[in-house]
């Protein structure tokens, strides 16, 4: 019981820092996108494209920054337990939020393309996809009352919907590693253009391994996902 009482305070205490850690990107996405779709064009720098693939990609970034902050409110244990409601709304809202992020990004790829050419591109479609997909499938299973199924692709959501936040925390560990090195290390394989190495594996590294880490997960622990 003991055990049980300091496992779940850990969990508490590690998503509150989660959700701490979050807060400037969320701040920072969300303000830079509802300037973009207010007009201000300080927010445009390195973004190219005609205006409506401009204008898809500050939605993207204001519903992406909804999408970081319910993706910790929905790993709360206990505003599932014990406020029900909140936590299928605060979902629902989620998985519409998600979906919009997604479809985007990818109308802003298809006509504009990205700052880090056809591998950013390839990376960052593949990220759309696979949380435009999580996004029906964790409703579906929900309204067809297959909770099981419902959980494990909310879970998969989730991870999706930390992803962006994860991409400039990889930068943000990589740059804080190098450069306390030494000046000659700092920044090391990430160039400006992203065509370093470390930009390369990054494309992929903040979703594809923590979905892989997922599915081993519930693959080793599938009664945690049963109810």
């Amino acid at each position: 019981m003991q055990r049980s009482t300091t496992r779940t305070r850990w969990a508490i205490a590690g998503l509150v820092l989660l959700f701490v850690m979050i807060q400037g990107f969320v701040w920072h996405s969300a303000q830079r996108g509802a300037l973009g779709l207010s007009g201000d064009t300080s927010v445009i720098e390195r973004l190219t494209g005609p205006t409506p693939s401009l204008m898809s990609l500050f939605a993207h970034m204001v519903s992406g920054a909804l999408v970081t902050l319910l993706s910790v409110i929905q790993l709360a244990g206990p505003i599932r337990q014990r406020w029900p409601r909140v936590h299928r709304i605060s979902g629902r809202v989620l998985a519409v939020a998600a979906l919009l992020t997604g479809i985007g990004g990818l109308i802003y790829i298809a006509r504009s393309g990205t700052v880090g050419g056809a591998p950013m591109s390839v990376a960052f479609a593949l990220y759309g996809v696979l949380m435009i997909i999580a996004a029906i499938q964790t409703p579906r299973f929900a309204m067809a009352g297959d909770y099981a199924r419902h959980r494990r692709w909310g879970l998969r959501l989730i991870v999706l919907g930390l992803g962006s936040w994860l991409y400039r925390l990889h930068y943000g560990l990589w740059y804080g590693t190098t450069c306390t090195l030494s000046d000659t290390l700092c920044g090391i394989a990430a160039e400006p253009d992203f065509s370093g190495l470390f930009d390369q594996i990054n494309l992929f590294a903040f979703y594809l391994p923590y979905l892989l880490a997922l599915e081993w997960w519930l693959r080793r622990a599938p009664q945690l996902v049963k109810t």
